[in-house]
């Protein structure tokens, strides 16, 4: 999409303003019932294993003490998910949509690549493909659906250095960024504060300066808490609530992709997958706060582009891996229960002896979402992610 000065100025100011959350809108289009799709992206692979704990594996423990939250029912501990898997204590407001049955974890999940790159596998999981293509399967999706002919062509609005792969491609697309998020995030301000911690000079001024600014201490840390102060809402929650709103317009978008960044966990990351996460829950449950009645029509997939490992490394951390956990949710979403098959964390099931086996293509849960919540064919399926006519829609993930 061209875009005017205007458009181009927004842009290169908002790239520095948000930090490692953005959100792209594709222009308005047709859905069956005026549904509403939206893709969450987690740069840096997210550990699935922290983020659902699958506790009742008796083998856990031996891999990863050293990560495992308090037990159910402990302060701080994990959030009971049927009484196998338990959900990280951050993500009390996913909780919340589990038990209304409008959230649905599926564990074991990954691409059809195998790379532990993150630059080559994020680009895969925006393509759709197992190679990087020029346009993403999103832009895909919206080009497969009926155009609203009273919008003209080329309204969407790019704020931002550049839109998202998963949204690029013939299909308009637009980006936006409110105001409300104009603050660096607390994560930018823990990576600063680490950096300089050593310094003799910059570290003492950079810890007053943010003390004076009323963070917490855990900003200081390095855990990428949550702050008391400006910086608190971080970008995140106020995007995706910015963007709950735009879609529940009446004449706004049907689609949008958002992503945050800060998952790439290789040193202490019991205490730095915190604050990640309590962003993640903050915006999807400001996402469900922006859509307000519209919720009931919408469905929410949370991905990233590989897992971790199951052993956890020198540093207290893990390294890249493969499978992993996705998320579903929404008011159309058929969840309160954890779906996708365990392999099991015996040595003999780990892939390649270090990883969480996979045994769900990321793409059947994309394609049953498609199928079922936007009525996209199969012949259109297989066009949104080529070459994977081998891989069926998942069943059951969304409410007759």
């Amino acid at each position: 999409m061209m875009l005017s000065r205007r458009a181009a100025l927004l842009g290169l100011g908002a790239a520095w303003s948000l930090g490692s959350a953005s959100l792209a809108l594709a222009d308005p289009v047709r859905t069956p019932g005026d549904r509403r799709f939206v893709v969450v992206m987690l740069r840096g692979a997210m550990d699935g294993m922290s983020a659902v704990v699958p506790y009742g594996d008796a083998t856990l423990a031996k891999w990863r003490a050293p990560l495992l939250p308090a037990a159910i029912g402990q302060p701080d501990g994990m959030l009971d998910l049927g009484g196998f898997f338990g959900l990280h204590p951050a993500l009390s407001g996913l909780h919340t949509l589990y038990a209304a049955g409008e959230m649905l974890p599926v564990h074991a999940v990954a691409g059809g690549y195998r790379s532990r790159s993150h630059f080559e596998a994020q680009d895969y999981m925006e393509s759709g493909a197992d190679h990087r293509l020029t346009s993403g399967w999103l832009n895909r999706v919206v080009g497969a659906l009926p155009r609203d002919p009273s919008q003209p062509e080329g309204n969407g609005l790019s704020v931002g250095l550049s839109t998202p792969l998963i949204l690029r491609g013939p299909a308009p697309v637009g980006a936006y960024a409110p105001e409300a998020s104009q603050a660096p995030s607390p994560d930018l301000y823990s990576r600063i504060a680490a950096l300089n911690a050593d310094d003799k000079l910059t570290g003492p001024a950079i810890a007053r300066g943010l003390a004076a600014k009323s963070f917490a201490t855990g900003t200081l840390s390095g855990d990428g808490g949550e702050t008391k102060g400006k910086g608190g809402s971080g970008g995140f929650p106020a995007l995706a609530e910015a963007a709950g709103h735009l879609l529940a317009s009446a004449d706004g978008p049907r689609i949008a992709a958002l992503e945050i960044g800060g998952w790439d966990t290789h040193a202490g990351q019991k205490q730095r997958l915190n604050g990640p996460l309590r962003q993640l829950d903050a915006g999807l449950m400001a996402l469900r706060t922006g859509l307000g009645p519209t919720w009931r029509d919408t469905a929410v997939l949370v991905m990233t582009e590989f897992g971790r490992t199951v052993r956890v490394n020198g540093t207290g951390g893990t390294d890249h891996g493969t499978a992993t956990v996705a998320f579903l949710l929404g008011g159309s979403v058929s969840g309160g229960r954890v779906g996708g098959v365990w392999p099991g964390l015996a040595q003999t099931a780990l892939f390649e002896n270090r990883d969480l086996a996979p045994t769900t293509d990321i793409r059947a849960l994309a394609k049953g979402v498609l199928h079922a919540h936007l009525g996209l064919r199969s012949d259109q399926l297989e066009t949104v992610f080529p070459g994977s006519r081998g891989v069926g829609p998942m069943g059951r993930l969304i409410r007759a």
